[in-house]
Order: structure tokens, then C-alpha cells, then sequence
């Protein structure tokens, strides 16, 4: 990697001014990690508005990096006061919030607010991780892994991970390090982490606000959504990470976020701090194609077939709208993402450039003494030759991973991971047994949606691929779905309350259910291996794919793909031009309310009269923008942003939180693969709007007494 500082500095002189245009060049793209920020790029940070040193990005007392936090593990947060409050996206604690909700106390359509400590509700599962050290381990990590096969280097990988946490624990009993790979494999960096598991939740506004505007909006500007929730995080008496005990108090961090009332303007500089989930912008062409046609289309035709089943339940009662909200919340997101980033994949013309790129490096490399040239040859055949393996493999992900609960316990009783509920009795005498979630959902949705996958499978998937129990189907049941699946349901035990699953089911016959998770599990495993083979050889050539890139650009800084780790992404606050259309950037408090008028034509548009009236008032007070009058709503700057940064804080030049960063827009929703800077654009809520609901609507001045904006 040759984006380290230290190795910039021996760069200068005469390439001091091709850097400067270099990252001029490369405008707001890129997310960078924070330890080894590239002196060339804090330099244009400054240029642009930044003024905080640089060891207050990573390394000092009070570094940014302290305050921002992996929530729960697929979303971002930030730390607001000094005892523990953590501010979140709504969609990032939508199932928390989910999970406190009846239908006799619906906080999900009420909102909530924890008046006192005491009323702060704890969540099973949640976490939010501070990031204390990053470093590279390339150097120990590449000898280890030269020649080994995939499940080998995740051996080797994993041995190297454990024993750092070894070192670390010494020290500290409560860290933990993770070893990822940056640069498609070209580098390692070693991450040491602490978990805090004691986070309860303490403020949500009611979905017709936390969600306003639904999948109509998703992903779309202009944008209104107050997509925000607060939670607290929680140690023991020594200000430690501890599991939940009612003992335990507010964790009172050395360093937070400081809260701005000051706002923005066009042009303002703004800085996301987040953990990005993934980007593939180093992906070749062909695999480029086949994200498009393997992964995008197989999601869309799936997640099509299920929403429409799970839409049809939730409407007609209130507790399957409770039940299966979360689900399809997660499963619509990525739908309506996969439809957008298809459609941006062509109307950009992202492969052609990809193409017209790979010719660049073709070039290069004939040219260059460089001995890790890219097949591209081998790639292209590579490719063609994994496509219908890794469809089906996607299929089956889509079909039986992500469905129904029958599904998930056959699946779940066949990998063998079950913890026995005896395991001091004799081997052929312990069992298994499923938690009794009857009242999470609902068995006429359940059948109808295994019948659904069941058929949607075999309707796109070779008859290589087709697990056992499709022979029976075809020969007893006639390819008639349903009939299969009331007998299954009818003569399996998979969801009866309490019924147990032997360990050593011999000589006992399988359960019907029981052999269906077999037959999936087999199918799975021969699907994963020959995937996981194949895309050896593919991941290889990528790999130096990326290299090349880096080696024939060495004078560029470059960053890594987004791989969850933490990342930091500057831009400023902008709008953007899409043919005759130019967007403002920002959204104010009328074009709310216009919105709600329009509740009777569009459902998602639908709040609370109370919510239109504080939306409607004249004076807005301190939350209002002393430069344009209005109370700002939501904003756009030109940061980069993926899946993952949900939640992340978004600073100003003086390192100040004046928003929440929350969606992308519709325009360029193939960032992943290719940063548009004339329209990328991130998608944020105005931390006063946040504010301003907190104080109006919940009346927390406890919070805002603890928060403490300036």
C-alpha cells in the first residue's frame, strides 16, 4: 500500500504538486482508514474546511475515532454526552424498537421515551464496539497464507487473530482483535476492539417520523425522514464492559461528540466517520456483469415473490404488522437497491468504463516490469464457467436462508449447531429442542411463503442443483407446491411447541421436516464447495487486478474497499444536477407538510396530526437556520457512503455533529462498484431536526440537559 504517510513524505518536491492534483482529481471519493490517513489527503481536508489537527482524527485524547462506534454490528453510532448516550439511525434500532413493541404498547407507532434510568429498556444481542488501535500486519500475515486454499488461510487467519486477542486480554480482559484483509487480499491490518453488551434504549420518535416516507422515498431525494433513535451504553461500578445486570450504570466515556446548533451552508465542509459494510470498486468487468445478472436479478425475483406474501399478512392485522415489520423493512431495502443499482449499472455505462479501464492496465502491463499481470483471459473464462453454480448458490440464500420460520428451524436442526438441552445424558438419549416463538408468527403466512421459495427455487435453478425431496414432489405431489407443504407442516413436528429432536435419530425414521433440512444442507454444501473452489482461482486474479491498479497509479493515494472496518469520507454540502433537474440541498419543515397532505394518495406520507402541527409552526426557535430561516430537515453533501455508514456522525470543519448520515440516493446507487461525484451523494438528517423532535414531541430535557448543544 503506498498510501502511508510516512512513504508520501519521501514523495516530495516534484510530485508534491501532482498529489495535490491528484486528489483534487479523485474529488470527495474515498473511504479511508484513519490510522495511516494519507498526508495528502488531510492536507485537502483543510483545503476544504477541516481545522482540527491531525492527531485528533485517530490518535489522541479526544480523536474522533473515539467517539464512533460499530452499533450492534451493521450499522454505525456516535457518543453524544459523558454518560453514554449513543445516537443511531431509526432503521439501525428498528429491531429493538421492534422487539419492546405489542400491540398493547406499539412503540414502534407511539415512539418511546425513557423518563428515567429506570425506564431505559435493555436488548438481548446488541453491542455497540469502540475501535481502540488499527495497524498493518501484512508483513506476518502473507508468509502464513502463500499457497493455501480459502479454508486455510481463514485457519491461519483465525490462529493469528486469536493470538493477538491473547495479547491484547493480557493486558486488557476486555479487548479483542480482528484481522481483515485490505486491498483484495494485497494487505492485512489487525484491529483491536472493545465490546460494550449492555445497551438500552431511550428514545425513538413514532415510525410515521423515524420512517417517513417508507419505500416510496427510500433511496430517494428530496428526503424528510427523521431517521434517528438514541440508546445508552452501560458498565459495571469500574466503568467496564459488563453483560446486563440491573447494577450496572451509565458508561462514561473519556471523550464524545460535541453537538452543533450552528448548521451549514452550500459548500460547508462535512466529514463522515462510519463503518462502511462493502464496496467492490476494484471489481473487474466481468465481475461487474456478474453482480448484475447473478446477484442483483436473483435478489430482485425473490424478494419480490416474499414482500407481496408478507405485505398481504401484515395488512390485514396489527400483530403481523408487529411480527414481520423487521423482516420486511431488512428484505425491501436491498430490493429496491438492487432495481436501482441495475439501473444506474447501465444508464451510466459503469461496464463500458471498467472495460475501457482494464484496456489501460492491458496496456501497462505489456510495457511495465511487473510480474503480477492480470489474466484477463482467464478471468473472463473463470467467470462464465462459476455463473450457474454461484446462481444457484444465491437462489438457495434468497429461497430458504432469508424465509420462513419452518425453513429456518430445518436449516437451523440439520447444521448441527443446536446445543443439546441435556448434554450430560448418554449420547443416544440427547436432544434438541426449538424455543417456543409461536406468537412471532404466523403459520398460514409461513406455509404459504415455503411454498412460494419452494417453487421460486426450482422455477430458476437447474435440475442438477435440486435438492432430493424435489423427486418427490414431481412424482407424489405433481410439482403442486401447497399440497406438499400442508402435508409437511401436518406430519412434522418442526413446529410444535416442545417436541424433541434426538441427536441419534437411528433407528428412529427422520421427521419429514428433519429430512428436508438434510436434503438442504447436503445440497448447500456441495453448492458451497464448488463456489468456494472456483472463486479461489477468481478472488486470485482480482487480487491482482487491485494490485495492478496500485502499482500503476503508485503516485495516487488509493483506499480499500469498505469492509466494515472504520472509515472516514470528506466532501461538502451540496446538491446535485441530473439532466434539467437540479436538487437543492436540504429539505426544510414545509416540504413536510406538503407531503402529509398528500396522505390520502400516498400511504407512506401518512403521521399524526400532532407531527404536521409541530412541523407547521412559524418560529422554530434555536433549531431553526439563522442563515436561511427555515427548520432544516434532511441534507446532502457529497461524502461517501455505503451499507454500514447507516448511523454514521457527520462533523463539520471543527470536527461538530450536525447530522446523521442515513441513505444514498437513487442516482447512484452503483457507488459500490464506481463513486460518481457529480452525483454520488450521501443523504443526512439535520442533528437539529433531531433535536427539535426531542424537545417538542418527547419533551426530553433530561437528554438535552445531558447533550448539551451548542
Amino acid at each position: 500500500m503506498i498510501t502511508l504517510r510516512k512513504q508520501f513524505s519521501k514523495k516530495a518536491g516534484a510530485l508534491a504538486g501532482l498529489l495535490l492534483l491528484a486528489t483534487s482529481a479523485l474529488a470527495d471519493e474515498g473511504m479511508w482508514t484513519l490510522y495511516n490517513l494519507p498526508q495528502a489527503v488531510y492536507d485537502k481536508m483543510q483545503e476544504e474546511g477541516f481545522t482540527l489537527p491531525y492527531a485528533d482524527i485517530y490518535s489522541s485524547d479526544n480523536a474522533i475515532k473515539n467517539n464512533v462506534v460499530n452499533f450492534s454490528g451493521y450499522c454505525t453510532g456516535v457518543v453524544v454526552s459523558p454518560d453514554g448516550l449513543v445516537f443511531t439511525n431509526h432503521h439501525c434500532g428498528f429491531s429493538a424498537i421492534n422487539s419492546h413493541s405489542t400491540v398493547e404498547h406499539d412503540y414502534m407507532l407511539n415512539g418511546f421515551y425513557a423518563k428515567t434510568y429506570a425506564d431505559e429498556l435493555p436488548n438481548d444481542n446488541m453491542f455497540v464496539s469502540f475501535m481502540r488501535d488499527q495497524r498493518d500486519i501484512t508483513s506476518k500475515i502473507l508468509p502464513l497464507i502463500a499457497g493455501k486454499s480459502i479454508f486455510q488461510k481463514a485457519a491461519v487467519i483465525d490462529s493469528v487473530a486469536n493470538a493477538l486477542t491473547d495479547s491484547v486480554k493480557a493486558v486488557d480482559s476486555t479487548l479483542h482483535v480482528d484481522v481483515d484483509p485490505f486491498f483484495e487480499g494485497n494487505r492485512y491490518y489487525a484491529t483491536t476492539y472493545q465490546d460494550f453488551t449492555d445497551l438500552r434504549l431511550v428514545f425513538t420518535v413514532p415510525k410515521s417520523m423515524g420512517k417517513f416516507g417508507g419505500e416510496t422515498d427510500n433511496w430517494m431525494w428530496p428526503r424528510q425522514t427523521c431517521d434517528f433513535s438514541v440508546f445508552r451504553i452501560y458498565a459495571d461500578k469500574n466503568n467496564r464492559p459488563a453483560p446486563y445486570s440491573k447494577d450496572n450504570v451509565p458508561y462514561h466515556p473519556k471523550s464524545w461528540a460535541p453537538v452543533s446548533l450552528e448548521g451549514y451552508r452550500e459548500g460547508s465542509f462535512s466529514m463522515t466517520v462510519g463503518y462502511p459494510g462493502s464496496t467492490e470498486r476494484y471489481l473487474s468487468s466481468y465481475g461487474i456483469e456478474d453482480m448484475k445478472t447473478t446477484e442483483n436479478d436473483t435478489r430482485i425475483r425473490v424478494r419480490a415473490v416474499k414482500l407481496a406474501i408478507l405485505k398481504k399478512y401484515m395488512d390485514r392485522n396489527e400483530k403481523d404488522r408487529i411480527n414481520y415489520e423487521n423482516a420486511f423493512a431488512n428484505s425491501a431495502n436491498y430490493y429496491k437497491n438492487s432495481i436501482g443499482m441495475n439501473r444506474c449499472i447501465d444508464s451510466i455505462g459503469i461496464y463500458h468504463q471498467k472495460q475501457a479501464f482494464e484496456k489501460r492496465i492491458r496496456e501497462w502491463q505489456d510495457t511495465a516490469d511487473y510480474k503480477e499481470k492480470v489474466d484477463f483471459g482467464l478471468l473472463k473464462k473463470l467467470y462464465a464457467k462459476r455463473r450457474p453454480m454461484k446462481s444457484a448458490m444465491f437462489y438457495f440464500n434468497e429461497c430458504f436462508r432469508r424465509s420462513s420460520e419452518f425453513l429456518r428451524r430445518a436449516m437451523l436442526l440439520a447444521g448441527g449447531t443446536m446445543k443439546p438441552v441435556n448434554p450430560s445424558a448418554p449420547l443416544r438419549k440427547r436432544y434438541v429442542q426449538f424455543e417456543d416463538n409461536s406468537d412471532k408468527w404466523n403459520l398460514e403466512l409461513d406455509k404459504e411463503l415455503t411454498a412460494a421459495m419452494l417453487e421460486t427455487f426450482a422455477r430458476n435453478v437447474p435440475k442438477q442443483y435440486l435438492p432430493v425431496f424435489y423427486t418427490e414432489i414431481r412424482k407424489k405431489y405433481l410439482n403442486n407446491y401447497k399440497a406438499y407443504v400442508e402435508d409437511l407442516y401436518s406430519k412434522s413436528k418442526l413446529l410444535r411447541p416442545g417436541a424433541k429432536f434426538h441427536i441419534v435419530r437411528c433407528p428412529e425414521k427422520l421427521d419429514m421436516g428433519a429430512e428436508l433440512g438434510a436434503d438442504l444442507q447436503i445440497a448447500f454444501t456441495v453448492l458451497q464447495m464448488v463456489n468456494l473452489n472456483q472463486s479461489k482461482k477468481i478472488d486470485e486474479e482480482e487480487r491482482k487486478l487491485c494490485a495492478a491498479k496500485i502499482r500503476m497509479e503508485q503516485d495516487l493515494p488509493h483506499y480499500s474497499d469498505a469492509n466494515f472496518t472504520m472509515r472516514l469520507s470528506y466532501g461538502q454540502v451540496k446538491g446535485y444536477r441530473i439532466g434539467n433537474r437540479v436538487t437543492n440541498y436540504y429539505t426544510d419543515a414545509k416540504s413536510i407538510v406538503d407531503k402529509m397532505d398528500r396522505a390520502a394518495d400516498v400511504p407512506d406520507y401518512k403521521a399524526e396530526t400532532e407531527m404536521r402541527n409541530l412541523l407547521s409552526q412559524k418560529d422554530f426557535g434555536r433549531y431553526q437556520d439563522k442563515t436561511t430561516g427555515k427548520m432544516q430537515l434532511c441534507f446532502l453533501t457529497t461524502n461517501d457512503i455505503t451499507g454500514g455508514n447507516s448511523g454514521s456522525p457527520m462533523f463539520d470543519g471543527k470536527g461538530r455533529l450536525i447530522g446523521l448520515a442515513f441513505d444514498g440516493n437513487w442516482d447512484s446507487l452503483a457507488s459500490d462498484i464506481n463513486f460518481d461525484s457529480v452525483l454520488s451523494r450521501c443523504i443526512g438528517v439535520d442533528i437539529r431536526y433531531v433535536l427539535y423532535m426531542m424537545d417538542k414531541w418527547g419533551h426530553a430535557d433530561r437528554l438535552l440537559k445531558e447533550i448539551n448543544p451548542q
